[in-house]
C-alpha cells in the first residue's frame, strides 16, 4: 500500500469504528482479513494512525470547532486535522496524498484546504483547552474522576490514555509460569511476571500469540492484570460451590475453573451464568483449550429467572463482574469513552442493582458476594457498594487488605474497604472491587 492508500484505509476504519458497536481492535483485524494483499507494515501503519487519531479525538474537534469552518465529513476533517497538527504536514504535502486516484482519500475541498491553512503550525494541545479535552473524557464525567481522583486526576487520565500492555495468565491446571516463560523465549517473545498477580506474565509490544506454542498448547490465557487479580480475590477453592454470574465469554470463569481444579477436574460446583447464548457458546472452545472440564454453562433471565430461585443460598462465592461503563478499559478501546451519555449510566445503575439483589439471594451464610466492574465512576462503585449495603443488612464489607492476604498473599494493599486499581496506580486496567460476606 502507498501512503496515500493507508491514509484511505484510515478513514474507512475511523468512519466505521463510530458507526459499528466492537471494539477498534476487532473491526481493524476483520478489515484486514477482507485484505490480504495489504502487508504487516501497512497494517501496523494504518493500526497506529486510527488508534493515534482515536486518542486524539476531543483535541482534534477542539481545533477543528475553534477554525468556525462547517466541515461535513468529521472523518476527513480529523484526518487532515491530525497530519496538520501531529505530522506538521505542509498544505501541499496533504494536497498531493489526497489525490482521489488508485485508492487515495478523494481530493480536499475548499473548506478542508481553509482547514488545514488555519491549523499548520498549530500544536496538538494548548493552554485553554479545558482539561476534558486535554485528556480526553466527555466533560459530563468530570465531577465523579475528580471525587475519586483528587489531586492525582491529570495523571490518572493521561495514563488511560496510553496503549495497553499484553498480559496473559498462566493455566496452572496445565503448566507453570516458569514453564511458559521458556516457551515464549524459543518463540523469540520476551515475558516478565507482573507486578502484583502471581499467575501473570506481561510481554512488551504487541506480540502474536495465536502461533506459540503456549497458546496451542492451552497454557495460557489473554487476561489483564487487573482483571487476574480480581478472579483471585475471590478465594475459589476446590469443593466450594462457586457462580460467575456474569460471565460473558469467560476469562474469569476460566481463572475460577483453574483455581477450583484438582487433578485435571473441577472439585466442587462452577456455574457460568450470562443472560447471552451466545457469550457462554464463545466460551466452550477456551474451556476445550484450556483443559477445563465440569463447567455449568447457564442462560439466565434479566428478570425474575427460575433458575436463581431455585438455587438461593446454595453458593460458597457469587462473582458479579457486572455491566459498566467500562471507563477503567479506555486503553484498549479509546471509543468506549464516548458510548455513553448520563442517561446511559443512569440505566446502567439500575442494571448493576438488580443484578446485585438477585446474585445476593445465591450467597448461602457465611458465603462471600464479590462486585466488580472495569469501572472507574464513583456512581458505579462507592455509590453502588454503599446503597447494597443499606439494602442488604445481613451481608457486610470485608476489609481488602485482610481478603488481599488470604487469596493472595502479601504485601496487601493499603487497609480499605474495597480495592480499585488503575493504570497510573498499578500499571493495570482500572477496576473496582468489592467483598461482601453473608451473616
Amino acid at each position: 500500500m502507498t501512503p496515500a492508500a493507508r491514509l484511505q484505509a484510515v478513514l474507512e476504519l475511523t468512519a466505521t469504528i463510530a458507526h459499528e458497536s466492537g471494539p477498534a481492535d476487532v473491526i481493524i483485524d476483520g478489515y484486514f482479513r477482507k485484505r490480504r494483499y495489504a502487508g504487516s507494515s501497512d497494517r501496523r501503519a494504518v493500526n497506529e494512525r486510527v488508534y493515534k487519531i482515536l486518542r486524539h479525538r476531543a483535541r482534534l474537534d477542539w481545533w477543528i470547532e475553534r477554525t468556525g469552518l462547517k466541515i461535513t465529513d468529521v472523518f476527513r476533517a480529523r484526518l487532515i486535522a491530525h497530519l496538520t497538527l501531529a505530522d506538521k504536514l505542509a498544505v501541499d504535502e496533504i494536497a498531493t496524498l489526497f489525490s482521489g486516484t488508485n485508492h487515495t482519500p478523494e481530493p480536499l475541498g475548499d473548506m478542508e484546504t481553509r482547514l488545514q491553512e488555519n491549523l499548520y503550525g498549530r500544536p496538538v494541545n494548548h493552554a485553554e483547552m479545558p482539561r476534558h479535552v486535554r485528556f480526553e473524557y466527555p466533560a459530563w464525567m468530570d465531577k465523579s474522576l475528580a471525587a475519586v481522583w483528587g489531586d492525582s486526576i491529570e495523571t490518572e487520565l493521561s495514563a488511560l490514555n496510553q496503549k495497553a500492555p499484553v498480559d496473559v495468565r498462566v493455566n496452572t491446571v496445565k503448566t507453570t509460569l516458569e514453564q511458559v516463560q521458556k516457551a515464549f523465549s524459543k518463540d523469540y517473545i520476551e515475558a516478565g511476571p507482573t507486578a502484583l498477580s502471581p499467575l501473570g506474565l506481561r510481554l512488551p509490544g504487541n506480540p502474536k500469540l495465536g502461533g506459540t506454542e503456549a497458546f496451542k498448547k492451552g497454557w495460557i490465557e489473554v487476561q489483564d492484570e487487573g482483571s487476574q487479580l480480581v478472579s483471585l480475590l475471590c478465594g475459589a477453592a476446590p469443593g466450594m460451590h462457586v457462580a460467575d454470574f456474569c460471565a460473558g465469554a469467560g476469562g474469569k470463569t476460566l481463572a475460577l475453573a483453574a483455581m477450583m481444579t484438582e487433578k485435571g477436574k473441577i472439585r466442587g460446583r462452577l456455574d457460568a451464568c450470562d443472560v447471552s447464548r451466545f457469550r457462554l457458546d464463545r466460551m466452550k472452545p477456551r474451556l476445550k483449550r484450556a483443559g477445563i472440564k465440569g463447567v455449568r454453562l447457564n442462560s439466565i433471565s434479566a428478570k425474575d429467572c427460575s433458575w436463581t430461585a431455585s438455587r438461593l443460598g446454595q453458593y460458597d462465592r457469587v462473582l458479579v463482574d457486572a455491566p459498566c461503563t467500562g471507563t477503567g478499559a479506555w486503553r484498549r478501546d479509546p471509543t468506549a469513552r464516548w458510548r455513553f451519555s448520563p442517561n446511559d449510566l443512569a440505566d446502567i445503575i439500575k442494571t448493576q442493582q438488580r443484578i446485585l439483589h438477585n446474585a445476593a439471594g445465591l450467597v448461602k451464610p457465611g458465603g462471600r458476594l464479590i462486585y466488580v466492574t472495569c469501572s472507574l465512576l464513583i456512581e458505579e462503585n462507592e455509590h453502588q457498594t454503599a446503597r447494597f449495603l443499606e439494602d442488604h443488612k445481613d451481608f457486610k464489607t470485608i476489609a481488602m487488605d485482610q481478603v488481599w492476604r488470604e487469596t493472595i498473599g502479601e504485601p496487601p494493599p493499603p487497609p480499605a474497604p474495597w480495592l480499585r486499581l488503575s493504570p497510573a496506580s498499578t500499571g493495570t486496567d482500572g477496576f473496582f472491587a468489592a467483598v461482601f460476606e453473608r451473616a
